[in-house]
């Protein structure tokens, strides 16, 4: 008897355990890019632009996510002068521009050249044939789940045409 309570309690810690693991696990765009430690200056230049709730949402969305030495590459002072208030409008047309409607895995795109059209409204040219280059940014990691979509980490931040 007494090894059937002992099933029966691993079967239940093992259970509660599990659910917990899946609770930690769901984190919309925003807090998945947050706990990652990896894109602060992204994550400063969300909410700088006012585009929390909206990468909250519901989505699906695919980010392109340029990390943190992705931003140091940029001329310096630019992504300071790109904070600034006065600057609104064009940092949310540059952080747009890395948002794709939609979930999209790096599967989806391999072997293939397309466009893709950002929510900033221009197209994004998206090259899958060795890797996956994204306006020529490497995706340097793909495939980074979200509650509302998913991530691909890349090592340029793309500009639109402005």
């Amino acid at each position: 008897m007494s090894s059937i309570r002992n099933i029966l309690a691993a079967t239940t810690f093992a259970l509660s355990g599990a659910m917990l693991t899946t609770q930690a696990l769901a984190a919309d765009i925003v807090d998945t890019a947050v706990s990652a430690g990896s894109f602060k200056t992204l994550v400063t230049a969300v909410q700088a632009a006012g585009l929390v709730e909206t990468l909250k949402g519901a989505g699906p969305y695919t980010v392109f996510a340029p990390s943190d030495e992705a931003f140091a590459k940029l001329p310096a002072g630019t992504v300071e002068d790109l904070l600034k208030p006065e600057n609104k409008d064009k940092l949310v047309a540059i952080l747009t521009y890395h948002v794709v409607t939609g979930k999209v895995m790096a599967a989806d795109v391999a072997g293939k050249e397309t466009m893709a059209k950002s929510v900033q409204g221009s197209e994004i040219t998206v090259n899958g044939k060795d890797g996956v280059m994204v306006d020529g940014a490497k995706v340097v990691q793909a495939d980074i789940a979200a509650d509302n979509g998913v991530i691909h980490v890349i090592d340029s931040v793309i500009m639109p045409k402005m």
